[in-house]
């Protein structure tokens, strides 16, 4: 068994130029030796070659697609899907004793990175009121006092259940079910925190939440545009598919306020190209944009396209398709016409010649798709970026054909599925309808809370008990210290994890660890062993069999806690049958196949090679809108400011770190080794404001409600980012974030786009 470190890891910040290229030999490398600090060569060996393989284990990191069955490389997997894997896979554990030697208080004061490294968490435990330590409790005492206090409540609504993508489609339909049973949509979960704003814009320009691109569609692409995001950090197995479509004669343009490694080259491991080659160069065009310059980009793009097809009529736009397939396109067009050249300048910090040489790009390309992740979706007008990314695949009918159409890159694994199984505080009636025929009971039909209102509603006390099913939502949520206050005013709270984490150290009155199987290990229940499915960002439903022993005899899988804690709470409430869901998960499948459209005969052809592709009704060119077309929308111009003194910030994860868990304090592509409090500025930023690399500052958010947020004693670091605009890692800057800093429409979280000074400290702590 591998010990875990007793010690917090040392601060000595080392700073290297940026990588000019991503992964190549030495991620293969790092990928091996963090999973050998880990685990055996043994269980390395089991997790890697069976990961992202037919009847393998699907990798617990980002929701990428996999190539189809007979195309997928012995070694499917990327360099931080190997460590993620393996991080579950751990041979280390936490004992009782652990909890004894740990007081909550100073648990409360470790590292997020030194939190995840103490092992795998191995019995469940109660943190009692009064307590300052959790201890061992028994599994029926632990969810007979879940159970008492839901029970408790005044109403079903004073109760939460928050999802991570992490959750199987099974887990997932089971605690929808449970909720709802209970009485109550309060179902938020971490889309409302990185995707939020696709599914609004989406829902409401081509009436779907879900991306329309395939696999197959990026490989055939004539054109792809990479908007605010990272793939050779946060989805590396997209390299391969952006490699592919570049030698299959694709263009590719990155827009991004820093120049990352992964958007320029990429040297593929699995090829000799890549390994003692130069690789393939990623972007052909680079527009390095200031924070929040997107939707001026795109309406800086449709304005020149009008004016192209003004200048040759019929050559430029898609009428044919505008006029059967679409809905508002003369009114758009005289709003798109109308914003300014100085607005849309200012806000990207590009020229005109730049953006028009990317209209030149466009007007050679018949198939063209674009991608974008949170740089996008984690803004204030994140949603009419969206809108505006719409009206631009519109403008030239690529949406529905082969090779084209909207790709929001989601990074969590399943996080999708669990949308389409019913984790959603605003599931529509039909869903709700085949609930109430399928199990004779009437769900409620009021809308739940999502993230951002579930820590209002804490705040407030209006929510007393606190349910998280995986994830880490205290480190993911904004406004770090309202969110803490918040959690610490319920009666109760508790976490089903593999893990431990910050969470954990947030306590309500009564706190609950409960234990469970990861993705990695064998599922045996009463009618044998288990397989779960998941749908990744493509909308592709495939199983995914864990291979190893499990971590602890006392481990229950999340549907097993999920049915039990359903049948203590509702004690026969609706006829549902927890029992045998818990014994066999083909009977969960059964029910979604009858409520889910899509998932019909979901055992049969979830268990084939390659799984199930959901159909999306834009491809057959149905739209789900009022009026049955895809809209046209017109869409503001807005962009973030910074006043004199000021800089726009963006929070970022590093590139050893998934999601909120930083794997070691080094970030390889952008050369920063050795420290997570850094705020990397523009070289003439630290000049014009008064700073040198390597100064110790706090970073300050400004917000209109007058309350000073701080993040303290941050090293500045020379970085070439856009000018007036800083970079610095989440979750550590969480705390910058107001709850109130959302996107329009969408209630997400914004936290790119923030204006922030940089205030000297005299000494560094």
């Amino acid at each position: 068994m591998h010990k875990p470190p007793t010690e917090e890891p040392a601060e000595n910040l080392t700073v290297d130029p940026p990588k000019k290229w991503a992964t190549g030999a030495p991620a293969a490398a790092h990928a091996l030796q963090y999973s050998l600090e880990e685990t055996s060569v043994r269980r390395t060996g089991v997790t890697l070659l069976t990961m992202n393989q037919v009847d393998g284990i699907d990798c617990p990191g980002c929701a990428w697609a996999d190539p189809t069955p007979g195309h997928r490389h012995v070694n499917e997997y990327c360099e931080n899907g190997a460590k993620h894997i393996n991080d579950e896979a751990t041979t280390r554990r936490i004992t009782a004793d652990f909890f004894r030697r740990h007081s909550v208080t100073e648990l409360a004061g470790r590292s997020d990175q030194w939190l995840n490294q103490q092992g795998r968490l191995t019995e469940p435990v109660v943190k009692r009121p009064g307590s300052d330590h959790y201890e061992p409790v028994g599994w029926q005492e632990a969810l007979g006092l879940l159970a008492e206090e839901l029970r408790s409540l005044d109403s079903p609504d004073e109760a939460v259940f928050y999802t991570s993508g992490r959750v199987s489609n099974e887990a997932a339909f089971v605690l929808q079910l449970f909720s709802r049973a209970y009485g109550t949509n309060n179902l938020p979960d971490c889309s409302n925190m990185c995707h939020e704003s696709s599914g609004f814009a989406l829902h409401e320009t081509l009436g779907t939440g879900k991306g329309t691109v395939s696999l197959e569609d990026l490989h055939h692409a004539d054109l792809i545009f990479l908007v605010g995001q990272n793939p050779g950090s946060n989805h590396p197995r997209q390299l391969s598919a952006l490699e592919e479509a570049k030698l299959n004669g694709a263009r590719i343009v990155a827009v991004n306020p820093l120049p990352e490694a992964g958007l320029l080259r990429f040297k593929n491991p699995q090829k000799p190209r890549g390994v003692i080659g130069r690789g393939v160069d990623i972007a052909d065009r680079f527009l390095q944009i200031r924070l929040g310059g997107d939707l001026a980009l795109f309406q800086g793009l449709n304005r020149l396209l009008l004016e192209a097809e003004d200048a040759a009529p019929g050559t430029v736009l898609d009428h044919d398709f505008i006029r059967a397939s679409t809905d508002g396109f003369d009114a758009y067009t005289s709003h798109a016409r109308s914003v300014a050249w100085e607005d849309i300048l200012g806000a990207t910090g590009l020229t005109r010649a730049e953006i028009e040489q990317v209209r030149d790009e466009v007007l050679r390309s018949e198939r063209i798709i674009v991608c974008w992740a949170m740089g996008v979706t984690q803004h204030k007008h994140g949603v009419p970026t969206i809108r505006e990314i719409v009206n631009f695949l519109l403008l030239r009918g690529n949406v529905g054909r082969v090779g084209t159409g909207a790709c929001p890159v989601r990074g969590h694994s399943n996080v999708q599925g669990d949308r389409t199984v019913g984790i959603w505080e605003q599931m529509p009636d039909s869903f709700l309808d085949a609930l109430k025929d399928e199990f004779g009971f009437d769900p409620p039909r009021a809308h739940g809370l999502d993230s951002v209102n579930s820590i209002k509603a804490m705040r407030e006390g209006r929510v007393k008990f606190f349910l998280g099913v995986a994830g880490n939502f205290v480190r993911a949520a904004p406004d770090s210290d309202v969110t803490e206050d918040a959690m610490r005013r319920c009666r109760l709270t508790a976490h089903i994890s593999t893990k431990l984490n910050r969470s954990h150290t947030v306590c309500g009155e009564t706190a609950l660890i409960l234990p469970t199987l990861g993705r990695t290990e064998r599922d045996v229940q009463a009618t044998g062993e288990q397989f779960v499915t998941v749908e990744d960002s493509m909308s592709e439903v495939h199983a995914s069999r864990g291979r190893l022993e499990p971590a602890s005899r006392l481990l229950l899988s999340e549907v097993a806690i999920l049915c039990r804690l359903a049948r203590r709470t509702l004690d026969g409430k609706a006829d549902i049958p927890w029992d045998r869901f818990e014994a066999d998960y083909g009977t969960i499948r059964d029910r979604i196949a009858r409520i889910v459209p899509g998932l019909h005969d979901y055992n049969r052809r979830v268990d084939r090679p390659g799984g199930i592709r959901l159909p999306n009704p834009v491809n057959e060119g149905v739209f789900g809108t009022s009026s049955g077309k895809a809209q046209f929308s017109r869409n503001d111009w807005q962009a973030p400011e910074a006043p004199e003194g000021h800089l726009l910030l963006q929070t970022l994860r590093s590139h050893d770190q998934w999601n909120t868990v930083p794997y070691t304090t080094n970030d390889r592509y952008r050369g920063i080794h050795g420290s997570r409090r850094i705020v990397m500025v523009n070289p003439e930023d630290l000049t014009r404001l008064g700073l040198a690399d390597g100064d110790h500052v706090d970073v300050v958010s400004v917000w209109s409600d007058g309350i000073e947020r701080r993040a303290e004693d941050f090293t500045v670091v020379p970085y070439p980012s856009a000018r007036g605009c800083a970079a610095a890692y989440y979750p550590e800057t969480n705390v910058l974030v107001p709850l109130d800093s959302v996107a329009e429409g969408s209630n997400q979280p914004a936290s790119k786009g923030l204006v922030v000074r940089l205030e000297t400290r005299t000494t560094p702590d």
